[in-house]
């Protein structure tokens, strides 16, 4: 099993590299109604991308999918149209795969998959405790093609500490089960370069395979190009960081069942660890 990989990007020159080393969705992300109030103080991406980036970027790529994240469910106001004509606006534009973030109920997700109307692939964004409650009602509706599960604002929604407590608690696997059952393809979160990340790479990407995910985001510490000093630099960035990642799905692959329940135990040490960590540094600064 080969995770299928997104990486945020609205640069042509960026998703260009990223499609090159085998990135398999370029993901422009145009959410931005109500995220700063949400996600106010979170050290977390907002990249408010736009119809036109959709243009830019699909004019350049020839094997990457184009996934675009839109708003939640909103009518039109002075400061922006609707859901049905910024959906529309999409498909015109190109994108391939259109995912909808931070609902609660199933009508919203059938307002959603209303107005996509079976032209593009349809991605849910399962990031709130309201849709995680109507899940069962919600995919009982036809036309969703995808699940991702959003651990941030997810776990911000159940008051953690920390958003891989998901993981841990069993919250993600149910999900999984749930869409399995389904036949829905689905996914969560996101993953650093191997060795990377407050919980290492290598234990997520085990889990994705325990629990049968299909997809995961680069996460901005993969590649962040605020941080990287050339384009030269990010193709090397993204060569090694995919074949890194492709060879470790190739160990995984081979491993017995008792391999993927001791990562589970170590994942679950991991974040008890870490939640340790975040209690013991709350209490310092008292």
């Amino acid at each position: 099993m080969a995770l299928r990989l997104m990486y945020i990007t609205n640069q042509p020159e960026v998703a260009l590299i990223a499609e090159s080393a085998g990135v398999d969705r370029i993901f422009l992300d145009m959410e931005y109604i109500g995220k700063t109030l949400r996600q106010g103080g979170m050290d977390t991406v907002q990249c408010h991308h736009t119809l036109e980036d959709i243009t830019t970027v699909r004019q350049v790529l020839t094997r990457a999918q184009l996934l675009v994240r839109c708003n939640p469910i909103h009518d039109a106001t002075a400061d922006y149209s609707s859901t049905e004509d910024e959906i529309n606006g999409i498909i015109q534009n190109g994108a391939d795969i259109i995912m909808l973030p931070y609902f609660k109920t199933a009508s919203e997700v059938e307002r959603f998959l209303k107005a996509v109307d079976g032209r593009v692939t349809t991605m849910l964004l399962v990031e709130t405790p309201e849709a995680v409650e109507h899940i069962d009602e919600i995919l009982a509706l036809p036309g969703i093609d995808e699940a991702h599960i959003g651990l941030n604002d997810l776990s911000l929604g159940y008051h953690k500490k920390f958003m891989f407590e998901l993981l841990a608690d069993g919250t993600v696997g149910a999900l999984c089960e749930k869409f399995r059952r389904h036949g829905i393809s689905y996914g969560f979160g996101g993953i650093a370069s191997l060795g990377r990340g407050v919980l290492h790479s290598e234990y997520i990407i085990a889990e994705h395979f325990r629990l049968g995910s299909t997809c995961a985001i680069l996460s901005r510490s993969f590649c962040d190009m605020n941080h990287v000093e050339s384009l030269d630099a990010a193709r090397i960035l993204f060569k090694n960081g995919l074949q890194s990642i492709r060879e470790y799905e190739l160990f995984c692959a081979a491993q017995p069942p008792a391999f993927f329940e001791k990562n589970r135990e170590t994942v679950r040490d991991c974040v008890d660890h870490i939640l340790q960590e975040i209690t013991e540094q709350r209490i310092a600064t008292v």
